[in-house]
């Protein structure tokens, strides 16, 4: 799991989103479970969104809830976090090669909350594939898609 956080969700990457997310709100009564690792629910969410499973599908191994997830990422999608994001790996002074990564979860997170079934096989040609993670090398195995 650690591979694939750390290719799904660079440490770069990770220091932008940090940096950017609003911070969990308080509960009214207090107490309540610890909250969940936020690098954690992050590299859950990038996989549901960038793979195109449903969130019932999200493998036990990522240590995240799908109630957690789903929730996170409403929360962090009402915050903006996802063109928040892309905007920050846009800037200049931004690491080299997350651009086009937070573009492609931006687009499939506004997909996901937005689009019909349709168009969210559509996807938008003016970012980069949402399969494939900064210098993530192409699956040999891989089956073409039809």
């Amino acid at each position: 799991m650690d591979r694939l956080a750390r290719r799904m969700v660079p440490d770069e990457m990770w220091e932008m989103a940090r940096a950017l997310m609003p911070p969990a709100p308080r509960r009214p009564q207090g107490g309540g479970r610890a909250a969940a690792d936020e690098r954690l629910v992050l590299t859950s969410i990038i996989y549901v969104l960038t793979s195109g499973c449903a969130w019932q599908q999200l493998p036990p191994h990522f240590g995240v809830t799908v109630p957690t997830a789903h929730r996170w990422y409403l929360r962090w999608t009402r915050a903006d976090l996802w063109n928040r994001l892309r905007d920050a790996a846009a800037a200049p002074d931004a690491p080299p090669g997350l651009a086009e990564w937070t573009c492609a979860i931006a687009e499939a997170a506004a997909t996901r909350l937005y689009a019909t079934p349709t168009e969210a096989a559509d996807g938008d040609p003016d970012c980069a594939d949402p399969q494939t993670p900064p210098s993530a090398e192409p699956d040999p195995h891989a089956q073409p898609a039809s």
